[in-house]
């Protein structure tokens, strides 16, 4: 039976291809659960797929072509709704970020991406790759805050970051980069658009000390975690893995400063780094 047409790549490829993936799922009688077995994955994989929060990888693709009739559909339109200008490692996270309706993230040793200022990250691309053409560069620049255009919007989604004392105190691209980068965050606090708390160093030893963690809740799909490495990520679906990242960043929270207390060490972080050097 030949399956629908070709995805349109000008409209949201990926968004469509779930919306055909729950039309065909529904059209076979299958539930999320049944079809999850199929392809060797969860239900909660199913519905992630389905609300365009995670990719179809090659071999989902000529599984669910096999399972639900549809020709060879999926397998000619996997590669569109795969595109990212993102690295492959984190190109999943990403574009999971766009559905989100809230973020929860942790970082240990640098600013998260959604609240750097282009200086900022144009200092952390570099000492990614020190030898990268200038134009790779700002490619990356250019990104990195394409991502934090969610922020455009006054409440949606909601975006809670705990961040390190270390994240704060390391000086990234000069001490000028790093006065805007915590003026920065401190006006996107002040507008109420991100809730920011500080874990000092004098918090001692805390839940997340082995690396970073970003938690990532959806209007209509189960919440799924990151965690990154240098050059690596993954993201967690199991419904038991995510609960304990949810708790780990709930005893990460407990052990940082409240909001009001966070955002006067930021601002006299600031201004520290202010006075010590001008552009």
């Amino acid at each position: 039976m030949p399956g629908p047409k070709d995805l349109d790549p000008s409209s949201s490829p990926r968004a469509l291809l779930g919306a055909e993936l729950r039309h065909a799922r529904e059209k076979a009688g299958l539930s999320q659960e049944k079809l999850g077995l199929l392809l060797f994955a969860s239900g909660s994989f199913v519905g992630q797929l389905e609300a365009g929060t995670r990719r179809i990888q090659p071999e989902q693709a000529r599984l669910l072509d096999a399972a639900l009739g549809t020709g060879d559909f999926f397998q000619r339109n996997f590669r569109v709704a795969s595109k990212s200008k993102y690295p492959e490692h984190f190109a999943e996270a990403a574009e999971a970020e766009t559905e989100a309706t809230a973020i929860r993230e942790y970082a240990p040793l640098l600013i998260p991406g959604l609240l750097q200022t282009p200086a900022y990250a144009r200092a952390v691309n570099r000492a990614y790759d020190p030898i990268a053409p200038e134009e790779i560069i700002e490619d990356w620049v250019q990104g990195r805050m394409a991502r934090t255009r969610l922020l455009d919007h006054p409440t949606k989604p909601l975006l809670w970051a705990v961040l390190d004392e270390a994240a704060l105190r390391r000086v990234t691209g000069g001490r000028y980069v790093m006065a805007e980068a915590l003026r920065h965050i401190a006006a996107l606090a002040r507008r109420n658009r991100v809730i920011v708390q500080v874990l000092q160093f004098s918090a001692g030893a805390h839940a997340a000390m082995k690396g970073s963690l970003k938690l990532m809740e959806f209007e209509d799909a189960p919440p799924l975690a990151y965690l990154e490495g240098v050059g690596t990520g993954r993201l967690e679906d199991d419904p038991a893995t995510v609960a304990h990242m949810k708790f780990t960043y709930e005893l990460l929270a407990a052990a940082a400063l409240s909001p009001e207390k966070s955002l006067a060490l930021i601002d006299a972080l600031a201004q520290d780094y202010s006075h010590d050097e001008h552009p």
